[in-house]
């Protein structure tokens, strides 16, 4: 009998065709309009939508192994949909409120999960270790953005000077709230011209290297692949840390430790909130992200051994859930958030080229750094490089399930909220210095 079960083709964990039925199931409502706007309802119509795509990205040939698998599949395969109007505008809405707007918003607690679950599975010298190196990897990611960039830009006849402004900063800023929003509002209290006059082109040219960013995780996971030197266990940076990552099949976690790391998870998060909206919302002037804090009070946590082994087994055991089953849910989210139709529009050669040029040299400068500081390239070039050039905790998202690495999340929620902080230091300096 067991045999025999292995052998039937499966689709979501489910046998098929017992995932198809389920997956008509779900879509029937959202189709027929009597859908529910609840968080149940709205994921119904997700996973009608995200189960085939997934299978599909994860079957298909040269998608599976270079251009990112399942997870991706279900971005662009939702973006695709929506374009085309094949999904009801109503149940757009109900995804994107659920998924990343003001009032659920399961994204963020997606995030939190993935950070407390990879911080906590890490041995004390493995947090010391890739914690002391990631700054300096952040910031060979971040000049090598700019070399490569200014060449690039020197081409199409671009000034340096316009080039590190209206390019590099707001590719590698940390995303779109993080990045391209304060920078236009530092643009309009330097210069008196109108933040939209910033902004507009900004978001062109981080939505181009946004793509190239995802693009170029998967790239970066099959380099990692086909030469096993460059990467690890794709759970953690420092070379040789996986030889001591926490073993967490060796550590029975209970459901009473799993509540302990749901409510630890909540508590960190809430740090981060206090820090980042009463005690210190800004450092230098840059506005401190609260995932910035909750990392740093998790890796201290982490770092003192004060958390119980179960508690840090039950954390890693949420993560795996949250990483591989509603992973492909929040991708639905993030494409149906998605306006593939701006992509088509700001297609220009010289954006394409100088967008293309910046986040290569992100990544060739963060693996380069990263490399001399005791990390595995491919990792410091996803986290640090990619990573600060994607469009924040979505793009994060779609590249970590790209390159396959969701483990890495903390690395890359470090790169887009401190990473984008230092993006606005620099970038308040800059535009001082260059536009007064």
């Amino acid at each position: 009998m067991a045999t025999d079960e292995k052998k039937v083709f499966k689709l979501g964990g489910l046998p098929w065709w017992q995932a198809v039925i389920a997956v008509i199931l779900c879509a029937v409502p959202m189709y027929w309009g009597i859908q529910s706007k609840s968080m149940v309802g709205t994921l119904c119509s997700c996973f009608a939508l995200a189960v085939i795509l997934y299978e599909l990205g994860e079957r298909l040939p040269i998608w599976n192994n270079y251009i990112g698998g399942g997870l991706l599949m279900a971005f662009f395969g939702v973006a695709l949909l929506k374009y085309f109007k094949i999904i009801p505008e109503e149940a757009l809405e109900n995804i994107n409120r659920v998924i990343s707007g003001d009032e659920v918003n399961l994204l963020e607690m997606y995030i939190i999960f993935l950070i407390s679950g990879s911080v906590l599975a890490l041995e004390k010298d493995i947090l010391l270790k890739s914690f002391a190196g990631y700054i300096p990897t952040i910031l060979g990611g971040l000049l090598f953005a700019g070399i490569f960039g200014v060449v690039a830009g020197l081409l199409f006849g671009v000034a340096p000077t316009t080039t590190i402004m209206k390019y590099v900063l707001p590719i590698m800023g940390g995303g779109n709230g993080a990045g391209a929003v304060p920078l236009s509002n530092i643009y309009e209290q330097v210069t008196g011209d109108a933040a939209a006059n910033f902004y507009g082109f900004a978001i062109i040219v981080l939505t181009i290297g946004n793509i190239f960013a995802i693009v170029g995780s998967a790239v970066l996971n099959t380099i990692g692949e086909k030469v096993p030197w460059m990467t690890g266990d794709k759970k953690t940076l420092v070379r040789g840390g996986e030889n001591i990552t926490r073993d967490d099949a060796k550590v029975k976690s209970t459901v009473e430790d799993m509540l302990g790391a749901v409510v630890l998870t909540f508590a960190c998060y809430c740090v981060g909130r206090i820090m980042s909206k009463k005690l210190l919302p800004t450092i230098a002037g840059a506005a401190i992200h609260a995932y910035a804090y909750m990392i740093i009070f998790v890796v201290i946590l982490a770092a003192t051994g004060l958390v119980p082994a179960g508690v840090r087994a039950g954390a890693k055991r949420i993560q795996s859930f949250m990483s591989g089953v509603l992973g492909m849910v929040i991708m639905v989210g993030m494409g149906a958030d998605f306006d593939i139709a701006e992509l088509f529009n700001v297609m220009t050669p010289g954006n394409v080229v100088m967008a293309l040029a910046i986040v290569v040299g992100g990544a060739f400068g963060a693996g380069l750094i990263g490399y001399v500081v005791g990390f595995y390239p491919v990792d410091a070039a996803l986290t640090a490089g990619l990573c600060m050039a994607n469009r924040g905790g979505s793009g994060d998202l779609a590249c970590l399930g790209a390159a396959k690495r969701m483990d890495l999340m903390a690395y890359a929620q470090l790169s887009s909220r401190l990473g984008g902080g230092i993006v606005l230091i620099i970038a308040s300096f800059m535009f001082s210095f260059w536009l007064k």
